[in-house]
């Protein structure tokens, strides 16, 4: 979509937006994984730029970081403290329009808080926070602040996703019986595999939080099942397990789940899985048809049943819906991925901001990206799946509320 605003906002905003947004970042400096991937996410349709940031938890590590990333030098802070009080003085022609939050866990909320309370506009990694307390804090502050924030569940942007939610929307799977949902990956197999950067804080208690697994890629699960089938958990039951010695979060998990309508499900997720890598994969099963659509090949969603041949739909098609066309950037044949499905997420959360700025309303596609209830709902479920684990009752309520 570019720098414009594009069709899917508003019939009275189709003119080119002036300017790109300018972006800021709070962590994601050198030799950090998901900061290099929300700042290509953000700018892939040349709509952004990086203008500030706060890339590293010393003074000296965010300067090199930010001279690396030709962000200007007076713009670089050593903390994101100094950051969100001297962003927030800017003039309005050099001010901010968002802060993408890249940072460990333990800081989403203190720096989400910080930049909500000065009226920018939030994108941040999952999961959204340690707690459900924070979770809420952030969910009723964003809400009071008339700020756009989006949690970067990244897998709900990919398009066969898209066209999978709305065939179950539409009632094509028919009700809804039983879904499974699985993640694992292999690469903390082995104890010596905690040493490197991006493993150490994820199996950091005070750092990642109550979970590790779970947390990670758990939350990943809970999230493309709810989006997908539209189903409210009403209870579950898990079994949670720490393989590697001397590991202090769990490495693998096991999740029944029960629905309100009476479907059933399951999720799994491990990270201990040798030889796996991100083969996230969900399965639907409905009275009429099923559906299945794995990550590590998501250009094609199966749809099959009873009664026909098996049905492969594939992205960049003319009979996808809406959703999945306005998430499609390339003709058919050229596959499209990880990158992209980060960028639609980005895509719709800076849109939303542009109909914002220019006093419209985002329309239904622009508004369809994760935000702080999806957010505070996988925190949520983080703790409870915690909680069920370590309690010796068979099956815990699911209450989450907002």
């Amino acid at each position: 979509m570019g720098d414009a605003l594009g069709s899917s906002v508003s019939g009275a905003a189709q003119e080119r937006f002036p300017r790109k947004l300018r972006m800021g970042m709070v962590g994601g400096g050198r030799d950090a994984f998901i900061g290099a991937v929300h700042r290509r996410a953000a700018m892939l349709d040349g709509g952004v730029e990086l203008v500030a940031g706060a890339f590293s938890s010393t003074p000296e590590k965010s300067r090199a970081s930010g001279l690396d990333l030709y962000v200007p030098e007076d713009r670089i802070y050593g903390s994101w403290e100094e950051m969100a009080e001297a962003e927030s003085q800017m003039p309005e022609d050099q001010r901010l329009d968002f802060v993408s939050v890249v940072t460990p866990n333990h800081l989403h909320h203190p720096v989400s808080m910080a930049f909500i309370e000065k009226g920018f506009n939030v994108a941040c990694d999952k999961p959204l926070c340690h707690t459900v307390e924070q979770a809420m804090e952030i969910v009723n502050g964003a809400r009071d602040n008339d700020i756009i924030y989006a949690v970067t569940y990244n897998y709900t942007g990919y398009p066969m996703v898209k066209q999978a939610k709305a065939m179950v929307d539409a009632g094509e799977l028919g009700e809804i019986r039983k879904v499974i949902v699985e993640y694992p990956q292999g690469w903390l197999a082995l104890p010596a595999d905690s040493d490197n950067k991006q493993a150490a804080w994820r199996t950091d208690p005070a750092r990642s939080g109550i979970a590790g697994c779970i947390g990670d890629i758990g939350s990943h699960c809970e999230n493309l099942l709810s989006y997908i089938t539209g189903l409210e958990l009403e209870s579950l039951c898990a079994h949670i397990t720490t393989f590697v010695p001397g590991r202090e979060l769990d490495d693998d998990g096991d999740v029944l789940l029960r629905f309100t309508n009476g479907a059933k499900g399951i999720l799994t997720t491990s990270q201990v899985s040798v030889g796996e890598e991100n083969n996230l994969r969900i399965r639907v099963w409905g009275t009429k048809k099923a559906l299945a659509w794995t990550q590590e090949n998501p250009n094609y969603l199966h749809i099959l049943s009873n009664e026909d041949p098996e049905q492969v739909y594939k992205r960049g098609n003319g009979y996808n819906v809406a959703a999945a066309a306005a998430a499609t950037r390339l003709p058919t044949g050229h596959p499209e991925g990880y990158f992209e499905a980060f960028g639609n997420i980005y895509k719709n959360f800076t849109d939303a901001i542009r109909a914002k700025l220019a006093g419209v309303e985002a329309d239904e596609i622009v508004r369809d990206f994760p935000g702080p209830v999806e957010g505070a709902r996988g925190v949520a479920f983080i703790h409870k799946v915690i909680e069920s684990g370590q309690s010796d009752v068979k099956w815990l309520p699911f209450d989450f509320q907002v």
